[in-house]
């Protein structure tokens, strides 16, 4: 009589234990299932390597001397490459098996065969193997040579002690293993079965009768797995595959599984080992593709391809080749994943033009979504600038890490400030890097805010940040979950896909207007400055060269439009705008690496400038010469102090009105209505006046009285200083380089030790100025020259630092007699309003935040504006308006912000509204000053275009990227209102056609070309881009 196995009543804690360590890579692995996922291994014949300060090719690489080496080597510094040198021989008897090559290091790792790259390797990312052959024959060779190309860096760079903190320099890195093995992959597919059994029983929770299934199928399969007899195996496999069988139902939410691998394009390594990153972390994403046929993978960033298409070019053969078949799927449309807050407005829209234009040419389709998972916050025009790109969907999720406020939307319609809609998506399980288990899934649902309105959401995994991508593991756990009871249902998708099954039912979706605001990372407005002055020089460089060039081409169609070389320095502007780059929140090597990529604009923008303004003028500049000429690249007509040169070579001040986009000639200065006057009065205090402006600084330099004559209004609050400069200790919670918290405000120490007091540095007519310094530490100083200039309604602070802090806040305040419950802050291409108080979360949220060139404070018929050259952070609670001037944070980059800056910012009280008052072009005077050529020429005037309302701005002047006898011309509504007007040009055009912002014609839209100039229309912050035709 046979034996009866025994009933065991099961104990649910012993059970799952039981399980889980029947899998597990820690315990009993001399008994369990894991314990047999390799079977046989042999060494190697020989291994030997050579190390190199450079990122050398592989041609190069193998020809250098090679030394002896062993597992348990070190090697480095960080930065360098180790190349090895892997000799290996598969065993005979091997034959019919999957054989694998296993290698473990600290350092990122590139298999080479047969001089191509075949696999990335890296401990931290979960690839640690290269699979030689899936089945060995008899025929097959089994003796080879492999190089590996180990990077001194992990994943996450070389942090000392801790992920962001400043690389070690000196780190050594180790080979913990290399050797060969047999892959068992029915051990494999028995694991996975496993995994996700268990995470059903742990995270489906004990209401849950699948709960229960899911642990007792597990606990049945392992009495049925004898892990030495692989006979076994087949049958529970089987009752695995049963078990996942068991259909969903109809309503289940759909997850759409996506490949994902964000690959930052600098952050806590180079741009040029990132270079390397893609091309380790997408090879390996072509080998996934080979053996999955399903396997869908997304990447974003035109910058990312090129550098593979320059670097490895037979991996970028084959990258083409899987994007014609729908699996490597490029999305986003953006030459970088680039800051969603600091970039210009016209950055942005190169952003999209680059990238667009790269994606149609090298896979002959655009992307139809903007990509951009981890940015820190997103512009309110954002929205309009996509839709004029092509694109109307949009994917990020970041926001999921706002440190106050929980957003309430995964699913939604997002609105800009000209009323531009995008369907808009938040992946809910609030990571661009899953890994592909249950409990992500679970997440995914649980977390979904849409639940009744929509039910689909995007579920991207693969490692990420510093690459990696997706594993054969990850693809096997989704395959199990793809429709099976208890989970939601899984299915690998394509952007397209997901997003149209949304938007075939997206009437339930709520709506978002405005900005998306990170509650985080507002340090970042800050942090790094020469960055950000960088990025403004260089944006207003890159202007002013196509503007000008725009002149010569319209006034003679054999100029040589510089087209080649302002891509290229347009391209490098756009990198540096990177999410880790222009927001300072990266390391030392990265800052130089940018700082020489802006040095390449000015170099090489320069001389650029310099031929097209000859091309113009009809002349080179003449050195003491009797007149001279200023060349305006703006579109309205501006009344300046500007320096000349005198005929005794000494440089003297000129008082010049200039027409909009053009320039005029004067021998002599105009005369103002109301010369600058200077007094100083005995307690050493000193009064500048224009007839528009008196502004009285006390003798540490701070404006005690600054009084708007024409409206008989005071600006500075009583008892309060204007051009106070504020000390705050800064000490984030942990990321320092990119967090500014709410409680450095009670931090607050005024800066008040006099160096040198307050001094009248000159005194003409047309301008006025004073001089003075302060002691921020004993380390510290600022030096501060404040000017009036004849006719100009703002006061200016041409500021010097010297800055040697540690954990610090530099601002400078300004108290201000206005009331109002909003202030407002430029934007891209227009402007919005925060609050100036803290009544909710959501407020207070908002302590710090991000503006571009001017900021205002207005009440009914008067307000205050502050305006700067490179500065983003603002802060106005109450009537206190603060500007956020230098940050000085030690991880990732321990020198950030150390050492001398310079400066410029402006007070500007005004009646009526900011827009009436013209701070709108006052803001872009400052940041684009008049060009000054000193010439023997007559006088003559001449301007390109003109426009007769105010409230447009002539943004950008360019040739056309397919025509050479057309120019496209970008304007937008700055003002908040709808327009109707006129542009006038001295241009002679063939034809006017509206297009878009990626310069493709809108068949629809008739622009009327009449006698007086070409007639527009515009709703409040609207773009329009026009394609002129030269006549030739």
């Amino acid at each position: 009589m046979a034996v009866q196995v025994p009933f065991v009543l099961k104990h649910c804690r012993t059970t799952l234990e039981r399980t889980e360590k029947f899998i597990s890579s820690e315990y009993f692995t001399d008994c369990n299932l894991r314990g047999r996922l390799y079977s046989s291994r042999c060494p190697l014949d020989f291994l030997s390597s050579f190390l190199t300060s450079k990122r050398i090719s592989y041609t190069e690489a193998i020809k250098q001397e090679f030394k002896p080496a062993n597992v348990g080597d070190s090697f480095g510094p960080t930065w360098w490459t180790c190349w090895f040198k892997v000799q290996l021989t598969i065993p005979k008897d091997w034959n019919g098996k999957e054989v694998h090559f296993l290698w473990e290091s600290d350092g990122e790792g590139m298999v080479w065969r047969d001089g191509h790259p075949v696999q990335g390797l890296t401990t931290e990312g979960q690839k640690t193997s290269y699979i030689l052959t899936e089945c060995l024959k008899t025929e097959d060779p089994h003796s080879m040579i492999l190089y590996v190309e180990v990077a001194c860096n992990g994943l996450f760079g070389a942090g000392q002690g801790s992920m962001i903190a400043p690389p070690d320099a000196n780190k050594k890195f180790y080979l913990q293993k290399a050797e060969l093995a047999v892959f068992n992959g029915d051990v494999h597919e028995l694991l996975m079965d496993f995994e996700i059994l268990i995470d059903m029983a742990k995270l489906l929770g004990e209401g849950n009768q699948r709960s229960f299934q899911a642990l007792y199928t597990a606990n049945q399969m392992v009495n049925m797995c004898d892990v030495q007899d692989h006979t076994t195996f087949p049958a529970v496999h089987k009752m695995a595959s049963a078990f996942f069988s068991q259909k969903n139902g109809y309503s289940q939410h759909i997850v759409h599984a996506m490949g994902h691998c964000h690959i930052d394009s600098a952050w806590l390594w180079p741009y040029e080992e990132t270079i390397r990153k893609c091309a380790r972390s997408w090879i390996t994403v072509i080998r996934l593709m080979e053996k999955n046929p399903n396997f869908v993978f997304v990447c974003s960033q035109a910058q990312q391809f090129e550098w593979v298409k320059n670097s490895y070019p037979d991996l970028y053969s084959k990258i083409q080749d899987y994007v014609k078949k729908g699996q490597f799927v490029p999305v986003g449309g953006t030459w970088v994943e680039m800051d969603g807050n600091l970039p210009s407005g016209e950055s942005m829209v190169r952003q999209f033009l680059q990238g667009q234009r790269f994606f149609k040419q090298e896979f002959g389709r655009q992307c139809l979504e903007f990509w951009l998972p981890d940015t820190f916050g997103y512009s309110a025009q954002l929205p309009q600038i996509m839709q004029g790109c092509g694109i109307k969907r949009f994917l990020t999720q970041k926001l999921s890490w706002n440190l106050v406020n929980s957003f309430p939307h995964h699913t939604f319609h997002w609105e800009g400030i000209d009323g531009s809609q995008v369907l808009a998506h938040f992946p809910p399980g609030d990571s661009y890097g899953m890994q592909g288990n249950v409990g992500e899934v679970l997440k995914t649902v649980k977390n979904h805010k849409e639940k009744g309105r929509v039910n689909h959401s995007a579920f991207l995994f693969g490692f990420g940040d510093g690459g990696g991508g997706p594993t054969q593991p990850m693809l096997d756990r989704l395959e199990r979950m793809q429709d099976t009871d208890g989970l939601p249902k899984v299915q690998m998708s394509i952007p397209d896909a997901f997003f149209s099954a949304v938007e075939a039912d997206q009437s339930l979706l709520c709506t978002w207007v405005g900005e998306l605001f990170l509650e985080l990372h507002n340090g970042t407005y800050t942090t790094q400055a020469q960055i950000k002055k960088g990025n403004r020089e260089c944006e207003r460089i890159l202007h002013d060269i196509e503007a000008v060039s725009s002149m010569a081409l319209s006034q003679n169609l054999s100029f040589h439009y510089p087209s080649s070389k302002l891509q290229h320095l347009w391209r490098l502007l756009l990198l540096n705008q990177f999410h880790d780059v222009l927001p300072g929140s990266c390391i030392n090597l990265v800052v130089e690496g940018a700082l020489r990529y802006y040095l390449e604009i000015h170099r090489d923008g320069a001389p650029l400038l310099k031929e097209a303004m000859t091309a113009v003028l009809g002349f080179c500049e003449q050195k003491s010469a009797a007149s001279v000429t200023a060349l305006n690249t703006l579109s309205w007509e501006r009344t300046e102090v500007i320096t000349g040169s005198h005929q005794s070579g000494q440089d003297s001040l000129v008082l010049v009105k200039v027409p909009s986009m053009g320039y005029t000639t004067v021998t002599e200065s105009l005369v103002p209505p109301h010369p600058v006057t200077i007094s100083k009065q005995l307690d050493g205090s000193v009064t500048m006046e224009n007839g528009i402006l008196r502004v009285t600084l006390d003798s540490t330099g701070r404006i005690t009285s600054l009084y708007l004559i024409e409206s008989k209004r005071e600006s500075v609050t009583e008892s309060c200083f204007g051009n106070q400069f504020a000390i705050f200790d800064d000490i984030p919670l942990y990321w320092d380089a990119w967090d500014v918290m709410d409680y450095h405000l009670e931090t607050r120490k005024p800066v008040v030790h006099l160096l040198s007091p307050l001094a009248i540095a000159s005194s003409d007519k047309l301008r006025g100025s004073l001089k003075f310094s302060l002691r921020i530490s004993e380390t510290s100083v600022i030096h501060q020259e404040v000017v009036l200039d004849a006719m100009c309604p703002y006061v200016r602070f041409n500021t010097e630092v010297i800055w040697n802090e540690a954990h610090k806040f530099l601002k400078v305040e300004f108290p201000v007699r206005v009331r109002n419950l909003n202030a407002t802050y430029e934007i891209q291409f227009g402007h919005l309003q925060r609050p100036t108080h803290w009544n909710t979360s959501w407020d207070w949220a908002r302590f710090e935040v991000w503006g571009h060139k001017w900021a205002d404070l207005s009440e009914h018929g008067f307000g205050v504006a502050v305006l700067n050259n490179c500065k983003y952070g603002y802060s106005v609670h109450e009537n206190v308006m603060r500007l956020s001037l230098l940050r000085a944070p030690k991880s990732p980059d321990a020198t950030a912000d150390i050492g001398h800056h310079q400066f410029i910012y402006a007070v500007m009280p005004h009646r009526d509204s900011f827009q009436e008052a013209g701070v709108i072009q006052y803001a872009y005077n400052l940041n684009f000053p008049l060009h000054a050529v000193p010439c023997e020429a007559k006088a003559k005037c001449w301007s390109a275009f003109s426009l007769l309302s105010p409230a447009i701005i002539l943004e950008t002047v360019k040739q056309a990227e397919d025509r050479a006898d057309a120019l496209v011309i970008r304007l937008y509504e700055s003002h908040g209102s709808s327009v109707n007007t006129t542009l006038q040009t001295a241009l002679i055009l063939k034809e006017v056609i509206q297009c878009d912002l990626l310069e493709q014609p809108i068949l629809d839209k008739t622009v009327p070309l009449t006698e007086s100039g070409i007639e527009l229309s515009f709703t409040p912050f609207q773009i329009i881009s026009l394609l002129l035709i030269l006549k030739i």
